[in-house]
């Protein structure tokens, strides 16, 4: 790595560049590290704090190597995604993901024991993971850049070559010229306030349709999380033992985390709902505590018991963070169809093990590790293979002088409101209609056109203009291909199409940024059931 100073840009060069510093991001540096390759890693926030993981505990997708368990693991939730994941990427990414918790282990992660004193690898700490993540890669000699969102990708004929993006500390720009890009900025929750997720915009989706990638699974990114009104926390898993009330008291019949949430989202649109997690043992409540401490944290300060008493809740929009949509993947190694750009994590579609339906935390961050080993792999092989035009290519940025109109805090802060105005409603995006869909992707379309050419007064405003852009090119997303597919499949749940139909069994494309398109996948057309 190499960098030059200048008055007001920072310049660096490597061999690899990784946009994200979350667990896809840090095994993506790693894995490339390893390697051989020089690499850089950007970070929107704080390598090591920041994202939906550092910040709360997951749960892992991981199975022993016996063909009955794997074979159960795979099972799970094939019917719930609407049998669209792959048994090939599945058996890849337990593989993976058995190799790379062993591996934590033997670097010093603090796997507690099970009863009968063997390491239980099941789930991780978020803030000890990413503690030990952030130590490794620099151990690694990966140099991070902090708090340094990168605002567009560097591109020549020989496809894309780096990014460039600003410091928020200082407010200079950065420029960073790499061999190949690895995107692993997480998905896209759209500001809704749910823990760890104020970071997770969608910017890499737009990075990567502005250099010409295509997106796959955005009809499957209108998860919603139950979280108490009070609080940004979103782990939902306890709710399994809760039961939901009216406000008078009366219990509502269906309301559920698993199968129920829609009855849940049904009633808030009239009235306010509670839950209590009454169905608890004593036993289970001092394992939750232990589990999930920061679950507790807002109870514990308002003084609320939420295994005996009833406490308000509402549903947070976590969009592609717990959904299943994100950057189309062309092959194994997590390219994207455009040379020298690799995805990862939540910014590329998980639907190749979670089909149409959400993984939750332990499918999800299986897929984070080892997709970003993956792509960490491929981008140094990509970068090695450029030889001596590593170091001689005339970059261009994706986004140098498109900017047309100047736009002040208060036009910035009413577009975003405007773009949650459209994708927050679970009448809009959970319970889907064309009656609805179409009119809300239309007022979509016209707020991509205000912010399109948008330039910001600062450096602070430009990212946040560069997150309204990416928000409301997401939901445009979201809703044409919500709108192409006229069935209900998976978390897709369209009222005027309640049934699944076998003629769209198939993988949605998108892709476009004035002119957004959709049309099935062809190799999902061809190969028909993915479970071979």
């Amino acid at each position: 790595m190499t960098v030059a100073a200048k008055t007001d840009v920072l310049h660096y060069s490597a061999d690899v560049l990784v946009i994200g510093g979350g667990p896809a991001g840090t095994w993506a540096a790693l894995s490339a590290a390893a390697n051989g390759a020089k690499v850089i890693l950007a970070d929107k926030g704080y390598c090591g704090t920041s994202g939906a993981t550092a910040p709360s505990g997951t749960g892992v997708w991981y199975v022993e190597p016996e063909e009955e368990k794997r074979e159960a693991a795979m099972a799970s939730r094939e019917a719930l995604g609407g049998y669209l994941a792959d048994r090939g990427w599945m058996k890849r990414v337990l593989d993976q993901t058995y190799t790379n918790m062993n591996d934590l282990a033997l670097a010093g992660y603090p796997f507690p024991l099970d009863d009968d004193g063997h390491s239980y690898r099941r789930s991780l700490q978020g803030p000890e993971y990413m503690k030990l993540m952030r130590k490794r890669i620099r151990k690694a000699g990966v140099v991070i850049l902090d708090h340094s969102p990168a605002q567009e990708l560097l591109t020549d004929g020989f496809g894309v070559g780096g990014a460039s993006g600003v410091q928020l500390t200082t407010g200079q720009r950065w420029t960073v010229k790499a061999g190949a890009v690895v995107i692993a900025s997480g998905g896209c929750a759209f500001l809704s306030r749910a823990l760890g997720s104020n970071v997770l915009t969608g910017d890499g989706y737009l990075l990567a349709a502005e250099a010409g990638a295509s997106l796959s699974g955005m009809e499957f990114s209108n998860a919603y999380a139950i979280s108490p009104v009070f609080s940004t926390v979103t782990k939902t898993a306890f709710y399994t033992w809760a039961s939901f009330y009216y406000g008078d008291g009366t219990l509502i019949e269906g309301a559920g985390s698993q199968k129920g949430r829609s009855v849940i989202a049904k009633t808030l649109l009239t009235q306010p709902v509670y839950a209590s997690l009454d169905r608890t043992t004593e036993e289970m409540r001092r394992w939750m505590r232990t589990a999930q401490p920061n679950f507790f944290l807002p109870f514990d300060r308002l003084g609320i018991d939420p295994f005996t008493q009833k406490f308000p809740v509402t549903l947070r929009l976590e969009g592609t963070v717990r959904g299943t949509g994100g950057i189309h993947l062309t092959d194994e190694s997590c390219a994207t169809g455009v040379p020298g750009l690799y995805a990862a994590g939540d910014a590329a579609t998980r639907q190749f093990i979670c089909g149409g339906f959400t993984g939750g935390g332990s499918h999800n961050a299986a897929w984070a590790m080892s997709s970003g080993y993956w792509a960490g792999e491929a981008a140094s092989a990509h970068a090695a293979a450029l030889g001596p035009r590593l170091h001689t290519r005339e970059l261009k940025g994706l986004n140098s002088g498109l900017s047309s109109s100047v736009l002040g805090g208060d036009d910035v802060r009413e577009l975003i409101t405007a773009v949650k105005r459209e994708v927050e409603p679970y009448d809009i995006n959970l319970f889907r209609t064309e009656a609805k869909l179409k009119p809300s992707l239309g007022r979509l379309n016209t707020i991509w056109k205000e912010v399109r050419f948008g330039a910001a007064e600062d450096s602070a405003l430009a990212v946040k203009l560069r997150e309204t852009q990416a928000m409301a090119a997401t939901g445009r997303w979201m809703y044409a291909s919500a709108l192409a597919r006229t069935e209900t499949r998976g978390m897709h749940k369209r009222v005027d199409y309640a049934g699944t139909d076998p003629a769209q069994h198939y993988r949605l494309l998108t892709g476009g940024l004035d002119d957004v398109w959709v049309k099935p996948d062809e190799a999902s057309v061809r190969t028909g059931v993915y479970v071979g």
